[in-house]
């Protein structure tokens, strides 16, 4: 038997929590950090809005003087015509990492988009192409509908489900009309994920939601003040299809319905900083619950920074 010592898995930091938690600006502080000790670090962003280039006020991207002089990755790297799924942003991460690691820098993963960093980590499950017809007639159902129907055809998964989550629900039901088995039957079979070739140092922001909120409503105004409305102006001047992701963004529907004259500026200034604080609401729950429990978790919104990541900056 060869004793051949196992390679050494390189260092990957990630830093995921709610929209205005302050992810962005401690990923900075982080990269400075290991800056200071002669190592180079590359932010990458892991967050569904962001990835978006027709995005830049309302998915808070960070500007230059945010970045710092830290190079960031993956950042208004999609343009909005073209969906950018899970698995597409697992695949950009993946190949942005190994030429990192390649480099001996450290991958910086931050951001609030749950789904694309379980992507990553855990794998894709290898769910057969869904047949069109079956796809067309579950895009055209309700809420309520989908939710009845899953509750038959899979009620382990519409156990778990929000009765709203239309995506979600479409998905799962598209799932196991098309293949025969439910979702959890692919699920099982995840391929891809990086999770056990690398050194993962997490972290998860879960700051107290009164200040959470606040800073998503303070946020938001702010984003009208630097030109929200001209951004979302541009979007629909190029007339593209609704149901893309950049169409649904936090935002951009309460302010096209300004832009048609069908709110008053205050009302969808209200509107979006609600859509703002339920999005950050279902984000605070998914990453106190999903991510696996030796994850830390920072339930203030005072901390240091350089404890929880001691072990990473020892190296």
């Amino acid at each position: 038997m060869s004793k051949r010592e196992s390679p050494v898995k390189q260092s990957v930091a990630l830093i995921a929590g709610p929209t205005a938690s302050g992810k962005s600006d401690l990923a900075v502080n982080l990269a400075i950090g290991l800056q200071d000790q002669g190592r180079r670090a590359v932010v990458i962003n892991a967050d569904s809005a962001q990835v978006y280039s027709d995005l830049r006020i309302l998915s808070a991207r960070p500007s230059a003087d945010d970045m710092r002089g830290i190079e960031h990755r993956l950042f208004g790297t999609w343009d909005g015509a073209t969906a950018c799924s899970a698995a597409d942003w697992a695949a950009a991460a993946k190949r942005e990492i190994s030429l990192l690691h390649a480099e001996n820098a450290v991958p910086i993963l931050v951001g609030g988009t749950g789904l694309y960093m379980r992507t990553l980590l855990d794998g894709i499950a290898p769910v057969p192409e869904i047949d069109p017809e079956v796809r067309a007639v579950v895009r055209n159902m309700t809420a309520g509908e989908l939710y009845a129907a899953l509750g038959v055809e899979d009620a382990e998964r519409a156990s778990v489900l929000d009765a709203a989550d239309v995506q979600r629900l479409s998905r799962a039901l598209e799932v196991v009309r098309s293949t025969g088995h439910p979702l959890s039957h692919w699920q099982q079979q995840m391929e891809g994920g990086i999770a056990d070739e690398i050194d993962l140092h997490p972290l998860v922001l879960l700051p107290d939601r009164d200040w959470l909120y606040e800073r998503c409503d303070r946020r938001f105004s702010l984003m009208m003040e630097q030109g929200a409305l001209g951004e979302v102006e541009a979007l629909l001047a190029r007339s593209l299809d609704a149901s893309l992701p950049v169409m649904r963004a936090i935002g951009v529907p309460e302010i096209a319905s300004h832009l048609k004259g069908e709110l008053a500026l205050d009302e969808a200034i209200a509107a979006g900083q609600q859509a703002t604080r339920n999005y950050a609401k279902r984000q605070y729950t998914w990453f106190r619950r999903q991510p696996p429990e030796n994850w830390p978790r920072c339930e203030s919104e005072n901390y240091t920074w350089s404890t929880h990541f001691a072990r990473l900056l020892r190296y």
